[in-house]
């Protein structure tokens, strides 16, 4: 199932060569699924562009069934100050300058560098995952950070295993 708030992107899905894939219109906000209707919720790069991402997180762990997992792709933050400085400047500074040559597009590029260098850094979104009522939250960074995948799991019975998730740890660090 791909859920999307955007028709048009829904509409460009459709026209692929189909899988088993359906389609929804529906706001991350006010997901139109029922409690506990999937085994397990993904969102890539799209939480950031969400009005309240900690209501979607609410949401996603709404519609997941107990022991259902989450999968979180989104742009993350290098680690130390000096080196996210600099890949912030270079985001913003650069990544339009390259844009505005490739697409005529700037300022859509001026948005990706202002919402990725707002957006929080992997520990900080883990406790909002954690604080969501998510457990088991971990992460991986990708390409040193730019991106990161955060992983974790919906408290109780597992859908597939039968088993009971019980971990009520803090969110782990960054695995490899």
């Amino acid at each position: 199932m791909a859920c999307d708030f955007s028709l048009g992107m829904l509409q460009a899905g459709a026209r692929k060569p189909a899988t088993r894939v359906s389609f929804a219109a529906g706001d991350a906000l006010a997901l139109p699924f029922r409690n506990e209707a999937f085994d397990a919720v993904t969102i890539s790069f799209g939480l950031r562009n969400v009005a309240d991402a900690d209501a979607a997180l609410a949401e996603m762990l709404r519609v997941t069934r107990p022991g259902g997992r989450l999968v979180i792709c989104e742009f993350g933050h290098l680690p130390g100050r000096r080196l996210n400085a600099l890949y912030e400047r270079y985001l913003a500074a650069a990544l339009p300058l390259v844009a505005r040559r490739l697409s005529g597009h700037a300022e859509a590029y001026n948005y990706l560098a202002e919402s990725i260098a707002a957006w929080p850094a992997q520990p900080e979104l883990a406790r909002r995952i954690g604080a969501a009522g998510w457990r088991a939250v971990r992460w991986r960074n990708l390409t040193m950070g730019v991106v990161a995948v955060h992983t974790a799991r919906r408290p109780g019975p597992s859908p597939d295993a039968g088993t009971t998730e019980r971990d009520t740890r803090a969110p782990q660090g960054p695995r490899s």
